[in-house]
């Protein structure tokens, strides 16, 4: 049996130093789950207590469950890779660049050179970026009032691009797109789309982009942390209702248990428990780098409230494949060269190893994006899960 004492007594810490009010965390390897643990409080606002089952905001790591559905429409043959995404969007035919603003303060733009393909969606080489991490584009919301992807509405996946396609590495809102591409191919909303060919299939009863009742008493409040390290719980509105698209880059409710159900499915070739979501070949491809010479580049913040600067194994060149990070080399202890992984803005964060066979989930709720004191428990974690 594996030693979990040393995991268990990493997240015991988290709580005890005060670096998040509760935690829960999960890990698995090819054998099955190694361990799931919940520890501290589910908020500061009240005293219940963080359990295995409390249910999270898990933000961008919607994404990756976005990209294997799109992946299931290319196995299908209603999506391509590499067809202009014009085809299935038509907004998407002769997009427009940001190309900064006039005397005025107005915005200008100017058509794209190359073509929008939902390779270049998946990989965040499309163009499209996002206003927190992007000054161009936050100055152009502030002018224009244009819509975030969270609103649901249509006219938010009508952006300008930041740059020409396959340009660069910036990360942005291309997966709410390809995930409106899904909508689209499948002849269903996303919610939908999801729980019938994905949650439902794995046994992951507690993910959705809607609010169930039964979640009400399980929910992880969302917390800031100041100036001064400490934090404080904040109220987060509830997803839209009824929205004219969901986003497919972020709006997912979840569990650390249900999601490394995802992992264990995708880590296991793209099946668990008899039920397959995937084609082996599929996950392998998923899985390899997907956009050439460039790197992944750092996320330099234009809105502090929401997120830090982030930069995920700074020093290393990143790669990113279809929907995920890929670390190019070893992590001495942790994951191996070639391991997936992302997180959520609320300090959500996942990683799947490929080499060793080893994913694990670690959930909490804290503001503003890539806590320093968050990821450096998330570093203390993988280390003891590879260590037990």
């Amino acid at each position: 049996m594996p030693n979990v004492a040393a995991i268990d007594a990493v997240l015991k810490d988290a709580v005890a130093s005060g670096l998040a009010p509760g935690v829960t965390a999960a890990a698995a390897n090819a054998d099955g789950v190694i361990h799931e643990a919940a520890f501290g409080r589910r908020g500061l606002a009240g005293d219940a207590a963080m359990t295995k089952d409390t249910v999270f905001r898990i933000a961008s790591m919607t994404k990756a469950i976005t990209g294997a559905a799109a992946m299931q429409m290319v196995e299908q043959g209603k999506l391509s890779l590499d067809q202009p995404a014009g085809e299935i969007l038509p907004f998407l035919a002769n997009p427009g660049v940001l190309d900064g603003f006039d005397a005025a303060g107005e915005p200008k733009l100017r058509p794209a050179k190359g073509v929008v393909t939902l390779r270049k969606l998946l990989t965040h080489t499309s163009g499209f970026v996002y206003d927190t991490w992007n000054g161009e584009m936050n100055k152009y919301a502030a002018k224009t009032g244009h819509p975030a992807a969270r609103t649901g509405k249509i006219e938010a996946l009508q952006a300008p691009l930041g740059f020409d396609p396959g340009e660069r590495w910036e990360y942005g809102i291309g997966i709410d797109i390809a995930g409106r591409m899904v909508e689209v191919a499948a002849g269903k909303n996303l919610e939908t789309y999801f729980q019938d060919h994905i949650f439902r299939p794995l046994g992951m009863t507690d993910t959705g982009f809607v609010l169930q009742p039964r979640w009400k008493n399980r929910m992880a409040q969302v917390h800031t942390r100041g100036a001064d390290g400490g934090l404080t719980p904040i109220d987060t509105p509830p997803p839209v209702e009824n929205p004219e698209f969901y986003p497919g880059g972020g709006g997912l409710f979840s569990t650390s248990h249900d999601y490394l159900t995802f992992l264990r499915a995708l880590m296991n070739g793209g099946e668990l428990n008899g039920s397959r979501i995937l084609k082996p070949e599929t996950v392998a491809l998923m899985g390899q780098n997907h956009m050439g010479a460039l790197n992944v580049q750092k996320m330099v913040t234009y809105n502090p409230r929401m997120s830090n600067d982030c930069e995920l194994f700074p020093g290393m060149d990143k790669k990113w494949g279809l929907s995920f990070l890929i670390n190019t080399n070893d992590v001495p202890g942790g994951r191996s060269a070639g391991s997936l992984a992302w997180a959520g803005i609320n300090n959500t964060y996942y990683w799947l190893d490929p080499v060793k066979r080893v994913a694990g989930v670690l959930m909490t709720q804290v503001l503003p994006f890539a806590d320093p004191t968050v990821l450096g428990v998330l570093d203390r974690f993988e280390h003891a899960v590879y260590a037990a």
